[in-house]
């Protein structure tokens, strides 16, 4: 039996097989859209964060290689002011700008006419394409969020056609090198030159380039536009994680209660790599103003640079260049729980601060109510404590949608027994980092002890043989000082540098140097006497020994004269430093006064006769050296509170069991930060001593009083 004969094709069109006959395939349509703003043009285009002012646009369809409607549309700006660059270029003036239709409607009617235009070219879906990344990832989207505008999704995708260009000709110049005239030339493209329309002229301009492109011999053109992502994606970031330090950026001067959600809205337009956001916090916990931000790739970054004192809100925003290390620094971590209660994506991550030490899972669930379920319930919170379990009075909770964490910062400022309860947005970065900074320090940071134990008592004088340097940076440390003063600094006596801090224990500006002699304090002072350090000028005056302590002591030295220590008590009257005794050098002046380092120590680093020290928290683990050692500030400082002897008759009765503690002091902890000398006194004036129980209250560096030496007798640290 024999086969059928086959059978004729059906007669008619055959889609398939006219698109795979098609010798010119390619991508739907483009929209080729060029755009101005009111300021800086070409390559800083939105840098100066002015409005957009205009609109020229004109559709390709690729494949029939048939050109639409060109349209030009002017946008009304709310500060009309044009810069001398776009008034020259442009032509345009604020009374035609003033009649223009404000962005949301032309926006619209780009709408409207791109998808008519489109139609009449055959239909299907089109791609917007310009030049550079400028126009939409820096004015468009930046704009339409400071506008609370929605733009439509066709804006969130586009073709860089300096890009596309620098795949079919990478010889040429680099990609953001690149202009629409460069790349004309390059083409030998023949443009016309009587075109004095702005805007119009660079719209033709590309669409001859995107034309001779499609007929070159490259099939990768058009493949794969850029995205500009509509959503911050939160995520951890492991201390194990390599940075790239061209990716990063520092952000300074936030709002203090700004979340990552609001950092992300700043840069809107730009990509930041999920969890790319890093709030940074103080040493008490608190937000700074600043933030770490990670982006996709360099250009990003180089983008995100251009944004420099633009404004969030009335505020504005610094941006400078950071480091992989730095960002890793504040989002990395190693916690297994943090990571686990961070494996939930997509959730919203409060911060309740204040919470009571007794506080449990079932009390915080209770707090935030039914309304505002967490995410998991018990599993969804995540409570911060000391490295020895005990609470901090932080927790973080998880919650599934953006409805719910409002519900529940309605909550903010509420009681939850006697205290009232903080809730602020939080970031996973910030969970990492607040549990970091618990683990690894303790709350309140205790103060390492020094090399030596070197004293450095100070003979009151009247004498001007010391300057005061009143200006220095915050940062400035003693190698910047010593480098401050130059040859003068050969005639500072051996731990003759003091600084002076403020009541929180920081840097004040100011500092006390004592020098050999008053013609030399005062040859320093000549010398000095605003000269530059770190691009702030320094003033060099001289001063006395008298009119230094006062001030190291807590009084004040201005104009009108000095002002003592604001000490009322008799029994907090400090005595002259004169008073405290001299134990025997380890290091010879001679020496001292050369800035010796490390090198010159000698190996045995402890006498031979040891002069009990008492130190506050208590001798350091490890040997460590610094300038301090040899240039300490006076007895006053917080920086050198153990470097103190014993007094000598609290040493001679003390037990021994008492002088094996280091320090023998009594740590106290959760004390107010507002808490003054006198709220730490009234905590001991219901106690009375016995005359075995005094050593325990020890003042370190005060010689012993009578008071001490009779029992039963009200003392007073």
């Amino acid at each position: 039996m024999t086969p059928p004969p086959p059978q004729p094709p059906p007669s008619g069109p055959n889609p398939a097989a006219d698109s795979a006959a098609d010798p010119r395939p390619g991508p739907g349509p483009l929209v080729v859209l060029f755009g101005a703003t009111a300021g800086a043009l070409g390559q800083d285009l939105g840098s100066d964060e002015t409005d957009l002012i205009l609109l020229v646009w004109q559709v390709v369809e690729p494949r029939s290689r048939q050109v639409g409607t060109l349209h030009k549309s002017l946008v009304r700006a709310e500060a009309a002011a044009l810069s001398p660059q776009c008034r020259e270029a442009s032509g345009l003036s604020a009374d035609s700008l003033a009649r223009a239709e404000p962005l949301d409607k032309v926006l619209q009617q780009f709408s409207q006419l791109v998808s008519g235009d489109v139609a009449l070219l055959g239909g299907g879906p089109y791609t917007l394409c310009t030049d550079g990344q400028q126009l939409l990832r820096q004015v468009l989207h930046p704009e339409a969020s400071r506008k609370n505008l929605a733009l439509p999704d066709t804006f969130f995708s586009f073709y860089d056609l300096r890009r596309e260009f620098h795949v079919q000709h990478p010889s040429t110049h680099p990609a953001r090198d690149l202009t629409v005239a460069t790349m004309a030339q390059d083409l030998g493209l023949e443009t016309d030159a009587t075109e004095d329309d702005f805007g119009v002229w660079e719209v033709k301009t590309m669409v001859a380039v995107i034309l001779h492109l499609l007929d070159g011999p490259s099939g990768q053109l058009f493949s794969k536009p850029e995205v500009v992502k509509q959503k911050y994606e939160t995520g951890p970031c492991s201390k194990a994680d390599v940075v790239d330090s061209e990716t990063v950026v520092r952000a300074r001067g936030l709002p203090w209660q700004s979340s990552d959600q609001d950092v992300a809205r700043f840069f809107t337009g730009l990509n930041i790599a999920r969890g790319g956001v890093a709030l940074c916090l103080n040493a008490q916990g608190r937000r700074n103003g600043e933030a770490l931000i990670r982006f996709v790739d360099s250009e990003q970054r180089d983008l995100a640079l251009q944004r420099h004192k633009h404004h969030m809100g009335v505020r504005y925003i610094e941006v400078y260049k950071a480091t992989g290390e730095e960002f890793v620094k504040i989002a990395g971590g190693t916690s297994l729980e943090v990571a686990r209660f961070l494996s939930r994506e997509d959730q919203v991550i409060l911060r309740l601060r204040g919470l009571p030490f007794s506080a449990g899972p079932a009390d915080v669930l209770g707090f935030l109510g039914p309304e505002c379920p967490v995410t998991g319930g018990a599993d969804g919170l995540l409570f911060v404590r000391h490295p020895d379990g005990r609470p901090t009075g932080d927790a973080f909770a998880l919650f599934a949608c953006e409805e719910l964490a409002q519900a529940a910062l309605r909550r903010h400022k509420g009681t939850l027994g006697k205290r009232y309860i903080e809730l602020f947005r939080s970031t996973a970065a910030e969970v990492q980092q607040v549990l970091n900074r618990y683990a690894s320090s303790p709350l309140l940071p205790t103060l390492t002890a020094p090399l030596l134990p070197i004293p450095f008592p100070l003979a009151a004088g009247t004498g001007r043989d010391c300057v005061r340097l009143r200006g220095l940076p915050y940062t400035a440390t003693i190698e910047d000082i010593l480098s401050f003063l130059g040859e003068a600094a050969a005639d500072i006596r051996p731990h003759g540098v003091h600084m002076v801090l403020n009541q929180q224990g920081r840097p004040s500006g100011d500092a006390f140097i004592q020098m050999t002699s008053a013609e030399r304090a005062l040859a320093a002072a000549q010398r000095c006497h605003k000269k530059a350090m770190k691009e702030r000028y320094v003033e060099v005056v001289p001063c006395s020994t008298e009119e230094m302590s006062h001030v190291l002591m807590g009084g004040t030295l201005g104009r009108s004269g000095m002002s003592p220590p604001p000490c009322k008590l008799p029994c907090l009257s400090p005595p002259t430093y004169a008073t405290f005794q001299a134990t025997p050098t380890l290091i010879p002046t001679e020496t001292a006064a050369l800035y010796p380092s490390s090198a010159l120590l000698p190996a045995a680093r402890v006498p031979a006769a040891p002069t009990p020290v008492a130190y506050y928290p208590g001798p350091a683990t490890q040997l460590y050296m610094n300038y301090t050692a040899y240039y300490p500030s006076p007895p006053v400082s917080p920086t050198t509170v153990g470097y103190l002897t014993t007094p000598p008759a609290a040493l001679a009765s003390a037990p021994t069991s008492v002088l094996s503690q280091p320090g023998a002091l009594v740590r106290m902890q959760g004390v107010p930060y507002t808490a003054g000398m006198k709220d730490l006194l009234s905590i001991f004036q219901a106690y009375q001593l016995a005359p075995d129980d005094y050593t325990s209250l020890m003042p370190v560096g005060d010689p012993p009083r009578t008071v001490l030496q009779a029992p039963k007798e009200w003392v007073c640290l």
